[in-house]
């Protein structure tokens, strides 16, 4: 059976990523983009990024501009805009597709894992997918589910 660790991406500066790098770390995979409602979430992000990093913990970012096209900037755009409005410092990596048939190979295979409300479609910007040391994917969250709630979860796999 696959698991997180199996697949590969590209960073925001276009280097490939093998997610095996993450391997034995807690990891909360979001779907984001830079002019959505839901943009302010980067910052409880990168605050829990910060807290328990040093505990085993990791946030990797997917810009996606599939929902209302709210992440329509390039690679240096979203990195400029992370860094400067958010302080962003955990992992970004480049724009994907989450949803449809050129959806990333890893968003798939998370959706088929933890298939939501919609089945495996993903619904909007800053879906959570919380997965555990072993890189299995152990939890869903809409969108509307702020960074800090998951802080309780995110405990009990560290």
């Amino acid at each position: 059976m696959a698991s997180v660790f199996d697949f590969c991406a590209n960073t925001l500066a276009g280097e490939p990523c093998a997610l095996r790098q993450f391997e034995g770390r807690v990891l909360l995979i979001v779907n984001t983009a830079s002019a959505c409602g839901f943009t302010p979430q980067y910052k409880d992000l990168e605050e829990l990024y910060r807290a328990m990093n040093p505990r085993g913990f990791s946030v990797l970012g997917f810009p996606c501009n599939q929902f209302g096209k709210q992440e329509p900037g390039s690679s240096t755009d979203i990195q400029q805009f992370c860094a400067t409005t958010y302080d962003v410092t955990f992992p970004m990596f480049e724009k994907i597709d989450v949803n449809g048939a050129d959806a990333h190979p890893l968003f798939k295979h998370l959706k088929n894992e933890k298939p939501g409300l919609l089945g495996e479609s993903i619904k909007w910007n800053f879906t959570k997918f919380l997965v555990d040391r072993q890189g299995r994917v152990v939890a869903r969250h809409a969108p509307t589910t702020k960074p800090k709630k998951l802080t309780e979860e995110i405990e009990a796999l560290l």
